[in-house]
């Protein structure tokens, strides 16, 4: 399982190393602050799609042969972005990055909730969302360090060999046979399935909606930072997502407030109302508030997260992959939109209009939480 988690760490690293890193690419390639954020944006369009096939498919083949090339996949388009003169070849990467992302995430998901034991799913699921958040954090921090040190483009080639060293972790492992294809799981026939279960459908658009307020505030926070302080430059701005940290002790500790609180519906709206009061203390123009936010921000979001994944697994008795593969749909579905469309306001009306747009959506996503019922 070690080298599952690293797999996971260094994908979610790679998916965000160049947000920190936007303000520069603007500069280097003289484009605006909307088209440099497409480069999150572009990758979360195959991300939001993708498993919607992905997820199927692993419901016949095992995990760990997607996992394998999936990484010395990645690690050759690391070094394809280190080496790419144009801002247009940029953008065609993270696009072929983000086919490969989801697959890599699914994979490691299903192999994750089918090799552990059933009462340690929702445990076992929570370190994963704490591997996906400790990726979050050293992509966008790393990335910002590095780049102060040895330029922009440095990150990527360090990523590129990490992702090498996490192919090397995968060969020991061992896959069991491929699953046959039977009947009841010909790939189609599941996602009506799955989307059937009123529970199901709420949590998947719960998920689209707050990660849509995540998404635009890690997209357009180093874009703030610039606009209120004039020190701001890469090794800060990547300081910003610490906040990151937070994310893996709540992530952690989501099985443990569940079993103080009584049920996961009761988590959920806990922490969704705590990002949304956070959310909205975002509005002030001060670093250091934003700093500390970021804390509570990331805290709340990721314990939702953790809790809303271990629950769907401990639901969901077969046909993981489809489910697992939805989740991630809805979850970078609500990224590629949240990366971009806040943008538009944001240079309209500015940060506070910005704000409000994403206390609508985590409102939304509170609403739906609602109407979830115990299980």
């Amino acid at each position: 399982m070690p080298a599952i988690f690293m797999v996971t760490i260094l994908t979610i690293s790679a998916l965000y190393a160049p947000q920190p890193l936007l303000p520069v690419i603007v500069d280097s390639f003289d484009v605006s602050s909307t088209r440099a954020a497409a480069l999150t944006t572009v990758s979360f369009v195959p991300l939001a799609l993708a498993p919607l096939f992905y997820g199927p498919f692993l419901e016949r083949f095992h995990p760990l042969r997607l996992l394998r090339w999936g990484v010395l996949l990645l690690a050759l388009s690391e070094g394809l972005f280190f080496l790419a003169p144009e801002f247009s070849q940029l953008l065609l990467l993270r696009l072929c990055q983000g086919l490969l992302i989801p697959a890599l995430l699914i994979a490691a998901m299903t192999y994750l909730s089918t090799t552990s034991i059933a009462g340690q799913v929702p445990r076992v699921m929570a370190t994963y969302i704490a591997a996906t958040i400790v990726g979050g954090l050293l992509g966008r921090v790393c990335s910002g360090f590095l780049a102060s040190l040895w330029g922009w483009r440095s990150s990527f080639l360090v990523l590129g060999f990490s992702l090498l060293a996490a192919y090397l972790l995968l060969l020991p492992l061992e896959a069991d046979a491929p699953k046959k294809e039977t009947e009841t799981e010909r790939s189609w026939q599941l996602l009506p399935q799955v989307l059937g279960r009123r529970l199901f459908r709420r949590v998947y658009l719960m998920v689209f909606c707050f990660f849509f307020a995540f998404a635009a505030i890690m997209n357009f926070i180093p874009f703030r930072l610039y606009e209120i302080s004039g020190a701001a430059d890469e090794w800060r701005v990547g300081l910003i997502y610490c906040g990151y940290l937070m994310g893996v002790v709540s992530a952690l500790s989501a099985v443990r407030v569940k079993e103080r609180l009584g049920s996961e519906r009761r988590v959920v709206m806990l922490g969704l109302s705590a990002y949304l009061a956070v959310l909205l203390v975002m509005w002030l123009p001060q670093v250091p508030v934003l700093f500390v936010a970021m804390f509570l921000f990331c805290g709340a979001m990721f314990l939702v997260h953790a809790t809303a994944t271990g629950w769907l697994n401990r639901l969901s008795d077969q046909h993981k992959g489809t489910v697992n593969g939805l989740y991630v749909a809805s979850y970078y579905g609500g990224g590629m939109a949240g990366s971009f469309v806040p943008g538009f306001v944001y240079q309209a009306w500015g940060w506070g209009a910005f704000i409000l747009l994403l206390a609508g959506v985590v409102s939304a996503a509170l609403f739906l939480s609602l109407g979830l019922a115990d299980s």
